[in-house]
Parts: C-alpha cells; sequence; structure tokens
C-alpha cells in the first residue's frame, strides 16, 4: 500500500455494470487506478485482481474462503464491499488472512423503499393479476380485482430504520395507518406507530419487511405461524433478503389463499441467479424459489434490483472510495467490519 499515493493505488472493482462506469469515473476525485470488472467475483476470476492494492465487491460476489485465501496470496488485504449486507463474507477466514472488511451501510434509502412500496401497491390494487390477464386478451373486471384504497389500509413495516421509514412516510403520505415492530423502537420516529408483531401481522393490509439477515438469528423471520396471523388478502413484501422469509410457506399460503400475494426483490441462493438468464423457470436451480414464482401473477419477483438508482449506486460508489482514501490515511476504513 502506498500511503498518500492514490495514483498509485490500484482497485479491482468487481460487479460493475456498463451503465455504472461513468458514475465509477466522474466519482474518483482521487485518482485511484481502476481495474473495474463486469463479472461476479468468483474463483475463476479472482485472478483478475493479482497485482492490486485492494478488492471492491457487491452483494452477489463470492468472498468465501477459497476466494479470500487467493486474494491473500496477491498480497491483497483490502476487500470491502459497497453494500450493506456482508452475509457472504467467511469472516473466520478473513480473520485468519488478516483481511479488513468494510461496508457501505447507508445510501439512498429512497431507493429500496420506493421499489417496496411499488410491489405492495401493485399487489394491493391486483395491478399483477390484471394486466396478466388483459395481456391474454381479457378484458373483463373480474370480481378478484375488488380492492380498498390505500388511505382506509394499515401498513406494517417489520424494521423502521432508514429504509422502512422511508417506506412508511410514503404510505402515510397517502393516508395509510403505519405501523411498525422494532425490536428497539425509535422514540423519536413519528412516521410509525410502534406495536408488537403479533399486532403488526394481525391488523396489517401490507407487510413489508426490511431487516438484516443475520443468520441463526433472523432466519425464517415470517414463517408459517406468522403467515397464519395475517389477514387472507394481506400483501407480504420482501426488499430486505431470502432467508428471512420461509419461502416455502409463503408459496404454500398464496395458494391456498391464506395471504393476497407476495411481492419480492430476493430469493434464497441468490449467488446462482442473480444476474444470470434462464431458458425457463424450470432451470432456476433452487425448487423452493420455482415453486414460489409459479404462482405468479400473485407473487411478483424482481431481480434485486431495489438499491439500483443513480442516487443509490452513487452514494455506494462515493462511499467506498471514501472507504479506502481513509485506510490509506489512517489504516481504517470509516466503516469497519469486524465479526
Amino acid at each position: 500500500m502506498k500511503i498518500g499515493d492514490f495514483k498509485m493505488f490500484k482497485i479491482t472493482v468487481y460487479s460493475v455494470r456498463e451503465v455504472e462506469i461513468p458514475l465509477f469515473e466522474k466519482l474518483n476525485k482521487d485518482n485511484f487506478e481502476l481495474n473495474l470488472v463486469s463479472e461476479h467475483l468468483s474463483i475463476k476470476n479472482v485472478a483478475k485482481a493479482e497485482g492490486s492494492d485492494a478488492v471492491l465487491v457487491s452483494g452477489g460476489d463470492d468472498t468465501g474462503k477459497d476466494v479470500l485465501e487467493k486474494i491473500a496470496s496477491y498480497g491483497i488485504k483490502l476487500v470491502y464491499t459497497r453494500s450493506v449486507g456482508v452475509d457472504r463474507y467467511d469472516f473466520a477466514a478473513a480473520n485468519e488472512l488478516g483481511i479488513k472488511v468494510a461496508n457501505v451501510p447507508n445510501y439512498s434509502p429512497r431507493s429500496v423503499a420506493e421499489l417496496a412500496f411499488i410491489l405492495g401497491m401493485t399487489l394491493f390494487r391486483h395491478v399483477a393479476p390484471a394486466t396478466y390477464n388483459t395481456h391474454m386478451g381479457d378484458f373483463r373486471i373480474l370480481p378478484e380485482y375488488f380492492a380498498n384504497e390505500i388511505h382506509d389500509a394499515t401498513v406494517g413495516i417489520i424494521g423502521a430504520g432508514n429504509i422502512g421509514t422511508a417506506e412508511a412516510k410514503l404510505y402515510k403520505a397517502l393516508g395509510a395507518k403505519t405501523l411498525a415492530f422494532q425490536r428497539h423502537p425509535d422514540s423519536s420516529n413519528d412516521a410509525v406507530e410502534f406495536v408488537d408483531m403479533d399486532t403488526l401481522l394481525k391488523k396489517s393490509d401490507i407487510v413489508s419487511i426490511h431487516v438484516p439477515y443475520i443468520p441463526g438469528k433472523t432466519d425464517n423471520l415470517v414463517g408459517a405461524p406468522e403467515l397464519a396471523k395475517m389477514k387472507s388478502s394481506a400483501i407480504l413484501v420482501n426488499t430486505a433478503r431470502g432467508p428471512v422469509v420461509d419461502n416455502e410457506a409463503v408459496a404454500q399460503a398464496v395458494r391456498d389463499f391464506k395471504i393476497g400475494g407476495y411481492g419480492t426483490d430476493v430469493l434464497l441462493d441468490e449467488q446462482h441467479v442473480m444476474d444470470k438468464q434462464f431458458d425457463t423457470l424450470d432451470d432456476v436451480p433452487n425448487q423452493i424459489d420455482k415453486d414460489l414464482m409459479k404462482n405468479y401473477p400473485n407473487v411478483i419477483v424482481t431481480p434485486h434490483m431495489g438499491f439500483f438508482t443513480v442516487p443509490a449506486v452513487t452514494d455506494m460508489i462515493s462511499t467506498s472510495f471514501e472507504n479506502f482514501k481513509s485506510t490509506i490515511k489512517t489504516g481504517k476504513p470509516i466503516y469497519p467490519v469486524e465479526r
């Protein structure tokens, strides 16, 4: 690492989409040497990082033991992410190899909040089945399109952090009652009314999840017991992580009309589907994901695109550069992650 000489500090960045390249160039105010790689980081292409001082990844990259060992063999000790989630890191391996990890804990909360809001409203007003039917030539106004209006509805937010609160404000602006469940409620948050989980599930017409995935703690946070407490017309939305919901139980609940629909931007085993194109749905590797998506149009799945807005990506890139700049100057990133 060349302390104080940013121009000679080389960062290999994985999972760079073509539309993001101008932002990387524009925001590189310290003139880091950037090696932009379009593919997700994997054991197959980790060699592209050789000769670099640092690696920058995204949420879909492989930062498991084998990959980290290879990176460490190149003398690289900084493997930072420009996302919030760090659940794909093998921290035991990182600690053993002396690899530092940093993340971007905050970026434009409206990006994910807006997508969650759109998924919720699309299902709440039965837009998905209606558009599916009209595109099949059926223009009847079917009984199942009969809907409430959002100002007469209750929305429950599980996890009222920055993103959850931003979504609650969108609904509240339209007149909806907004409830929230949080393990440690913030009394200064006036966008929601904090209640216990059972109350939220029973009263809400839309339930939206915004909690981090912590293995062993938030797995299947919403499963069969929680789904049974929801209204049969209620919409569930998940823009957090696939494993925080029991996807198999959700698929069954939708099939049995125990809930009104499910909108999600996240799936199980996303590393096997993210940025991939399959010939048919049957080629998707995870059977539970396939079962879930076969409930379309009452299940809407988007390809983990909640973060994919100009403001959010700008925040992710600029904060990542600040993490590297701080590390060069002080030996520590602004947002270190230690586990």
